[in-house]
């Protein structure tokens, strides 16, 4: 049985989200993603005018006349939500977790795809993936990819990129348009990263807490790991710590964004105590910008 507190969550979600589409989102989304997929279709004789990039040289050579491929815009795209299941995302120094954050972006990509008549599918994943569902359409499909984002309790509390991105490799044959929202808390997973780049249309979105990246100065206070669930007494007023804490996450921050440059990935960081239709914008319009040139 699903308990109405959940229930009334999802609707709630749905209810935002779907306002946030209609308003906004439909229109970045079909721009930005329709009609980037191509498949092939045929060959004719080249006309004057045609691309010459188009030319294909196995059928010109075999009949001695120029022909060119004809490609024509793929009438679906498969988009697929990689969500970060970890310890981690179910903390929240304010009024939302990271886990509800994942939620309610991932049901404006979803109900935005179900808008342009796309399928979603859902990898749940923490150091192992929890959860597949396939790629589909539908109302009822995408409100039960937001329920399990809300509400599925992972085996596993760490995170593994990497296990997740192999995952996606191996079971994603055909090109989709990946959204993989995590805080990115994971060590060696450039390869996987890279991999799952060249194959799909990889986006990456970072959802973090302030508190993930400074600690408050309030003397002596007992911290637990949400991953490892190990518990220790620090004085976060102590400068050492503080110092050491600083280089830990600026290490975190620096190789994911070092990574993402150099395989040309899309990425948002979205802080989940602000409003995150700003930087889902920002990440839409630069894709634009781009591929206009």
């Amino acid at each position: 049985m699903i308990d109405r507190e959940l229930i009334k969550n999802v609707k709630q979600i749905e209810i935002k989200t779907r306002g946030l589409v209609n308003q906004v989102f439909s229109g970045e989304y079909h721009s930005i993603f329709k009609g980037k997929g191509m498949e092939f279709a045929e060959t004719r004789e080249y006309q004057i005018g045609d691309d010459i990039r188009m030319i294909d040289w196995n059928v010109t050579a075999r009949l001695g006349h120029p022909y060119v491929k004809v490609m024509e815009e793929e009438r679906e795209l498969t988009v697929i939500l990689m969500i970060d299941s970890s310890g981690s995302l179910l903390f929240g120094s304010s009024v939302k977790t990271k886990r509800r954050i994942a939620a309610e972006i991932s049901a404006i990509l979803a109900f935005s795809a179900l808008k342009n008549n796309d399928k979603t599918g859902l990898i749940l994943f923490s150091n192992d993936v929890e959860k597949f569902a396939l790629p589909k359409k539908g109302r009822s499909h995408s409100l039960r990819i937001i329920r399990d984002i809300l509400s599925f309790e992972a085996s596993g509390k760490q995170t593994n990129l990497n296990i997740a991105l192999e995952f996606l490799l191996s079971t994603a044959k055909k090109r989709a348009v990946v959204f993989l929202i995590s805080d990115f808390f994971s060590d060696d997973y450039e390869k996987a990263l890279s991999s799952a780049a060249k194959k799909h249309d990889l986006i990456c979105l970072n959802v973090y807490d302030p508190r993930d990246y400074e600690l408050p100065k309030i003397g002596l206070a007992k911290l637990k790991d949400a991953e490892t669930s190990s518990e220790l007494y620090v004085d976060l007023s102590d400068r050492n710590f503080q110092n050491s804490f600083a280089e830990t996450i600026n290490k975190y921050v620096s190789t994911r964004k070092k990574i993402f440059k150099r395989y040309k990935i899309d990425f948002a960081d979205i802080r989940i105590d602000r409003d995150y239709v700003k930087p889902l914008i920002e990440l839409f319009k630069n894709r634009e910008r781009r591929w206009a040139r």
